[in-house]
């Protein structure tokens, strides 16, 4: 890939790319992680996967192998059809000489815990990437007792899932990075808490039109909004790879 901002450079890795990896004071630093058309469509029929590319898909999986965690909302792993995460095993190496486990976790975040526990991200994850649950106290405990037997259960506030709370204590844990992948509900949330260090948007070049969700939905963060600052922009195969952090 190609570096345009900060300084233009040729052939740049995408593990090189998005090396630095943001931190946070008391818990991980947050990344999110979306791909956009250029009318800011984020699915195609209903799925991301139709905005994408092969150089899409190689800072995806160099984003992936640089966390620690992989969160995602319940909706989110439904529709794309979640399975256990895997990496090549160059990454693998790459993680372990990092200090960091062979594969990264996926963390599901659901109220409801209304999960398909039979899916391959439960039935097929290796035991040291074993899936997290992170769900509220107010949900239903019989979901709970079954989700704790194919994953570990993270509970997080009461009527609601404490996104903060359950930050703090995947960062006790030893969690220094975690990489959001949506949807875009879960996207706001973070950002209208204030946990969101990093966006990492990739332009598709492509239109949609429609009127289909955006990166981020629901209500407004902020009057006026919230400012960013462009922290890095690089091209490859006409795809635009955008990196903000907050201002």
């Amino acid at each position: 890939m190609r570096r345009l901002v900060p300084a233009p450079a040729a052939d740049v890795a995408p593990e090189e790319a998005y090396a630095d990896v943001p931190t946070a004071a008391g818990r991980p630093g947050v990344r999110v992680n979306m791909v956009a058309s250029l009318d800011g469509a984020i699915t195609v029929e209903g799925r991301s996967g139709g905005l994408g590319g092969d150089a899409d898909l190689r800072v995806f999986r160099a984003l992936r192998s640089l966390a620690d965690v992989i969160l995602v909302a319940a909706g989110t792993a439904r529709t794309e059809g979640y399975g256990p995460p895997k990496l090549a095993e160059d990454a693998q190496a790459a993680r372990r000489a990092r200090g960091q486990s062979r594969l990264p976790r996926i963390a599901v975040v659901t109220r409801s815990l209304e999960l398909d526990w039979g899916a391959r991200l439960f039935a097929e994850a290796p035991d040291d990437a074993r899936p997290i649950v992170v769900t509220a106290a107010g949900g239903p405990e019989q979901g709970r007792r079954r989700a704790a037997e194919v994953a570990d259960v993270l509970v997080a506030g009461d009527d609601a899932v404490d996104l903060a709370g359950a930050l703090t204590s995947l960062g006790a844990d030893g969690v220094a990075s975690v990489l959001c992948e949506g949807g875009p509900s879960l996207n706001r949330a973070l950002a209208a808490e204030g946990l969101l260090d990093e966006l990492c948007l990739t332009v598709s070049p492509l239109l949609v039109g429609g009127d289909g969700p955006r990166t981020l939905a629901g209500g407004p963060l902020a009057p006026g909004g919230v400012p960013m600052r462009l922290h890095a922009a690089y091209e490859d195969d006409g795809f635009i790879f955008l990196r903000h952090r907050p201002a």
